[in-house]
């Protein structure tokens, strides 16, 4: 027996909880469930347990928009969000929507039906689900698989490796000397932690990336909160990070070379003058054609400073018992490695998906609007902002969600399909960023197009307009299902 819904969520994460208030506050005649594989909330937030685990955004910008934030800190530690994520789901009920230890196996569309079939597995028992509309929040990367490279030599290592999204709970590294392989947002959040109880951690990269230090608390949402109402507070704070957020992207994207003098220029006020920023923080690349890594109250900086870390750049010949040789020639020694190498990027869990028969294939589509595919039906999902904090996107999504959700209710029709009849529309990648984990999964990712509403903003102003005041009929066909006799017809 299936169990129906008017709409099922995939993920309970941030993504998934603000998709299931939304939901019930603008579309509360629509009955709806939130599948999550694991037994807890939180996603990212209840998975990730590495040391010094923390957001690389301010909370009032990656916060809900409708529960606000109101910690001091405002770059948060992973228990503190998790916490957040929690108490927000249980204030507003939508932890009593939550299905957990269900996994997602497959969906398969059916336009006679105008319905989502939707079938997984629970506790190793098959369970179905139906819906009329199905929303993926599921995140953008595996739960099963972290990415590290082939090393060589790495069955020699005499002492413990470890990738951070799986951190083992009996690691003891106090007092051992520990090295971390990557330079990007994890790596820059594990090396000043550990630096706090190992004899020795060194940051190996490959190449460096831009760190920016930024101080822990918003001095200005501290003080509005005193003397404004939460919720005005919160909104405000939240506007004003996103349009310095907006103005700073703008202008590392218009005078990248001055904007990255300015980023290098604060790393060695940091640092000093007499270390090696040109060798150890000057990226190959122009700010924001990858991600930027954030560390509060400078304390990667800190850390370095004093002694308790250092980073080395160069690569990696082999493992040997005691550490690692460098191409160089050098020997790191390491009781201790951590491979902070990054993720393996999964889009909507890698849930396989068909529509009337056909299998589709992501790659072979087009996004539409940054939440929905080329020709399939009543179906969206929620990827984030790459320079930008990932709930701003989500918030938008679940919103245009109701919106379509209401149209639909208005016009009485089932089925809304995101269409392309324009010849001249031009494919382009679906994410113009040069991260590895972006790079490795390209041919498997959508495409984006050329012109709106297939084409991605990337900016949060923009999409407020499109996403919130636009048409929601550029592009979508709004259909019920073909009528008994006129499927006998055909």
């Amino acid at each position: 027996m299936a169990e129906h819904f008017d709409v099922v969520v995939v993920g309970a994460g941030i993504s998934g909880v603000g998709t299931g208030y939304h939901l019930q506050t603008r579309c509360p005649d629509r009955s709806y469930v939130i599948l999550e594989r694991r037994d807890a909330m939180g996603g990212t937030w209840d998975l990730f347990r590495y040391p010094g685990i923390r957001s690389d955004s301010d909370m009032h910008t990656l916060g809900f928009s409708f529960h606000p934030w109101t910690a001091a800190k405002a770059i948060a530690d992973g228990p503190s969000i998790r916490s957040y994520v929690h108490e927000t789901a249980q204030a507003y009920g939508i932890d009593k929507h939550i299905r957990y230890g269900i996994k997602v196996i497959a969906a398969t569309w059916s336009t006679q039906d105008a319905l989502w079939t939707v079938e997984t597995e629970s506790g190793g028992q098959p369970r179905v689900f139906t819906c009329n509309f199905l929303t993926m929040c599921s995140g953008y990367y595996s739960y099963d698989r972290g990415y590290t490279p082939e090393f060589a030599g790495a069955a020699d290592f005499e002492g413990r490796i470890v990738h951070p999204q799986f951190w083992p709970d009996d690691l003891d590294y106090a007092g051992k000397r520990v090295v971390v392989i990557g330079s990007g947002a994890t790596a820059v959040t594990l090396v000043p932690e550990m630096a706090k109880h190992a004899a020795t951690v060194t940051m190996l990269q490959r190449s460096p990336t831009y760190v920016v230090s930024r101080p822990a608390e918003d001095a200005i949402a501290n003080r509005l909160r005193k003397v404004l109402p939460r919720k005005l507070a919160y909104g405000v704070t939240r506007w004003k990070n996103v349009l310095f957020g907006m103005f700073f992207y703008r202008m590392t994207r218009k005078r990248p070379e001055r904007t990255k003098e300015r980023l290098l220029g604060m790393v060695r006020e940091h640092l000093g003058p007499d270390y090696d920023v040109a060798t150890h923080f000057t990226p190959r690349y122009n700010p924001w054609d990858q991600r930027l890594c954030l560390v509060p109250d400078a304390d990667l900086f800190e850390a370095i400073k004093t002694g308790r870390a250092a980073v080395a750049t160069d690569t990696i010949e082999r493992f040997e018992a005691d550490g690692i040789r460098l191409t160089s020639g050098a020997l790191l020694p390491a009781d201790v490695i951590v491979t902070a190498t990054g993720l393996e990027l999964s889009l909507m869990g890698g849930v396989p998906m068909t529509v009337d028969g056909e299998a589709v294939n992501p790659a072979t589509k087009l996004q539409y609007k940054g939440m929905m595919f080329s020709d399939v039906p009543n179906m969206a999902f929620t990827f984030g902002y790459t320079n930008a904090s990932w709930t701003l996107k989500a918030d938008l999504v679940a919103k245009y969600v109701c919106r379509l959700l209401n149209t639909m209710k208005k016009r009485g029709k089932t089925i809304a399909t995101p269409h392309n009849d324009d010849p001249t529309l031009a494919q382009e990648d679906f994410v113009n960023f040069s991260s590895g984990y972006i790079q490795r999964a390209k041919d498997a990712l959508p495409k984006q197009g050329s012109k709106k509403p297939w084409k991605l903003n990337q900016n949060y102003a923009l999409d407020v307009m499109a996403l919130k005041f636009g048409s929601v009929d550029d592009a979508m066909i709004y259909a019920n299902p073909p009528r008994a006799e006129d499927r006998a017809a055909a």
